[in-house]
């Protein structure tokens, strides 16, 4: 039984060439013949049919090995539903072959596929020295009909390279896929422009070339399957376009393109925005720098490696951004607040002690306390007591006269202005 499982197996993925066998196959598992073309639903029926005798181990590949627990362990085969051993590699076609797009490319080729590459410049020579074939423009590229075609461009020119691309030209089940900072945006113009049956997958590494020129290991990449045929040669295809980046070490994160958007906004624009504000600071190394300084001035330097065209598209198009920018601008104030908000506390106090308000206690005054020269605060009743004291009472009956033709007013003392304001 198993060795003709094993033969119903293998003849299904050459049911293309061999048509008789195709039929003979259908008959077997009964299913339809346009069904029976395709080795996914084969596989299917095999292992329904089969189940008592057949299970599925995932291997760290992601794949899954089928094997019959009557054999000898050593000779089971891959035939993951998702991605098999005989899988043929994938042609991807990159629109936008610059820095970041070379990125990725050399990631595709260390993975065996084929890269297809097209841009306004020409890397012609580029890719002819490592593998890939260059096309001066995007109508040659997709007349080559790549399995997948991956934006690489900016954010801001994305929707007029979209609506360039003859998509006619294209096979009914290609994968459309980008690596956009923002993923909203992109997102609805695939679902905006492409024929519904064509394939979107909304990714974004969160590295580039310069956090990633080490190695992939554990670096964050997020993925969303807007659109892909379940059960399909597309899935397949799909499944085999990811897992380059799980090969390559990535932290698989399958998360939509909402969540994404409000996570970058308040992780990846704002760490931009500190860059581009340090950035204007003109901040040199020291030699007596900390750890966290070295932090700050390889945040700018990384920062304005990118061009103010990818930090405006993350502000443009992500519907988060304004609100981070708000709350940016609302914590600054803040901790601006707080610092001028004690420093007006120290100088009122210093204020107050030197000439205490109108109405509060009367500190009394140390013996040795540091001489003065303003008037003392008991006489201190408006700005006339700063002024030059009157010419001093001749007599007492006099200084009652005055009283009285003044309304009731007393006249002032006169006063020496020795030093604390002590009468002579």
């Amino acid at each position: 039984m198993a060795a003709l499982l094993n033969f119903a197996t293998a003849q299904c993925c050459n049911s293309q060439a061999h048509p008789a066998i195709t039929n003979t196959t259908n008959l077997f598992f009964n299913t339809p013949n346009n069904v029976g073309t395709s080795c996914s639903s084969s596989f299917s029926s095999l292992n329904y049919f089969s189940s008592s005798k057949l299970t599925l181990k995932r291997s760290t590949r992601n794949s899954f090995i089928t094997s019959n627990h009557s054999q000898n362990p050593s000779s089971s085969s891959s035939i993951s539903p998702e991605i098999s051993s005989d899988e043929k590699p994938l042609r991807i076609g990159i629109v936008g072959f610059g820095n970041f797009g070379q990125f990725i490319g050399k990631a595709l080729i260390r993975q065996g596929h084929s890269v297809l590459a097209t841009s306004r410049s020409d890397y012609s020579e580029y890719c002819q020295q490592n593998g890939i074939e260059f096309y001066n423009n995007i109508d040659s590229m997709c007349e080559e009909q790549p399995d997948v075609i991956l934006l690489c461009s900016s954010i801001l020119s994305t929707e007029t390279i979209l609506r360039s691309i003859p998509i006619h030209k294209l096979k009914s089940d290609t994968i459309f896929a980008d690596v956009l900072s923002v993923k909203q945006f992109p997102r609805n113009l695939f679902l905006e422009i492409l024929p519904s049956e064509f394939g979107i997958v909304c990714t974004h590494p969160m590295f580039g070339p310069e956090s990633g020129k080490n190695g992939w290991d554990a670096l964050p990449f997020v993925y969303d399957k807007v659109r892909i045929s379940e059960k399909s040669l597309q899935e397949r295809k799909c499944q085999q376009f990811l897992s380059i980046f799980e090969e390559e070490g990535c932290r698989m994160v399958e998360m939509s393109c909402e969540e994404h958007d409000r996570h970058a906004a308040g992780s990846q624009f704002i760490t931009h925005t500190i860059g581009r504000i340090l950035s204007h600071l003109d901040l040199e190394s020291t030699p007596i720098n900390t750890k966290g300084y070295e932090t700050l001035l390889q945040l700018t330097e990384n920062t304005v490696s990118d061009s103010f065209d990818l930090y405006y598209g993350l502000f443009m198009y992500n519907v988060n951004a304004t609100e981070q920018i708000e709350n940016l601008d609302r914590a600054f104030e803040t901790v601006k607040q707080k610092l001028f908000g004690r420093l007006h506390d120290i100088l009122r106090k210093q204020i107050v002690e030197r000439v205490p308000l109108q109405g509060s206690p009367q500190r009394p005054r140390e013996v040795n306390a540091p001489p003065t020269f303003l008037p003392n605060s008991e006489k201190m009743k408006d700005l006339s007591s700063f002024a030059i004291p009157p010419p001093p009472a001749s007599t007492t009956s006099t200084s009652q006269d005055n009283n009285n033709n003044n309304g009731g007013v007393a006249t002032q003392r006169k006063e020496s202005l020795v030093p604390g304001g002590r009468s002579q």
